[in-house]
């Protein structure tokens, strides 16, 4: 079962803030990491537009970094104090929000 685009946009900053937070980080990297939390049908055109909105907004700082094995040089992302600030606001939004649902998902009957 897919996951809609709509909420899938709507928690894609949280995740990539909640990424970058625990170090610098690059694409595909975050991508893989993503993988690795079982984070639903994301795929690496989904999260550059996500990236590039973070850096505009001052969520999140670039460096360009020559790649270790030797390919093209790679952007790293790092969390900026004001993105640590929405993070922390995405993760109380989001504490609510899952409270609110498991509530009211728990009085409905399992549905296939």
């Amino acid at each position: 079962m897919s996951v809609s685009k709509h909420m899938m946009k709507g928690l894609l900053d949280g995740a990539l803030l909640g990424l970058i937070s625990q170090g610098e980080t690059y694409g595909y990297e975050i991508l893989d990491n993503l993988k690795a939390h079982q984070f639903p049908e994301i795929n690496f055109g989904s999260i550059y537009p996500v990236l590039l909105r973070l850096d505009k907004k001052g969520y999140v700082s670039t460096v360009s970094k020559k790649s270790d094995n030797g390919g093209p040089r790679r952007k790293y992302y790092s969390i900026t104090e004001s993105g640590m600030q929405e993070l922390a606001q995405f993760k109380h939004q989001w504490k609510q929000l899952n409270q609110g649902m498991n509530n009211l998902m728990e009085g409905v009957d399992d549905i296939e």
